[in-house]
């Protein structure tokens, strides 16, 4: 029998620095927002957004974000493949949940009132 050898992911240096720099980049945004305190809030707004902005494009230029891209695809390719039910088909199931947590409630209820009935009245003799 013939194996299949494993998939490997080889991640390069610069590969690996632009998830470092894209770190980076996310965590000098919050930081750059409060030392720009004294400026208007716009500013600290465009500066804190513009950083993130950097960080998540640095991030979708790696091999990183790239298979997170790759994956996004073939999750929306799966989900176009599904067979969704009709709308008598949702309600009619909708219905059959009801039912069952209705009569579910009710055989709860019944058992609560029936080992109370056996616990207090026959048992200890007490009045609840």
């Amino acid at each position: 029998m013939a194996t299949t050898p494993e998939v490997e992911t080889v991640s390069s240096g610069a590969d690996k620095a632009k998830l470092v720099g894209a770190g980076l980049l996310a965590l000098a945004a919050p930081a750059m927002y409060h030392v720009l305190g004294s400026q208007s809030i716009w500013m600290r707004v465009a500066v804190l957004f513009a950083l993130l902005a950097a960080a998540i494009g640095l991030f979708f230029t790696s091999e990183s974000g790239r298979q997170l891209i790759a994956f996004g695809r073939e999750s929306v390719r799966e989900v176009k493949k599904v067979v969704w039910p009709t709308r008598n088909e949702a309600l009619q199931m909708t219905g059959y949940v009801f039912a069952f947590v209705v009569a579910m409630a009710l055989f709860l209820w019944l058992t609560d009132k029936t080992i109370e009935w056996v616990l207090y009245d026959l048992i200890l003799r007490w009045r609840v």
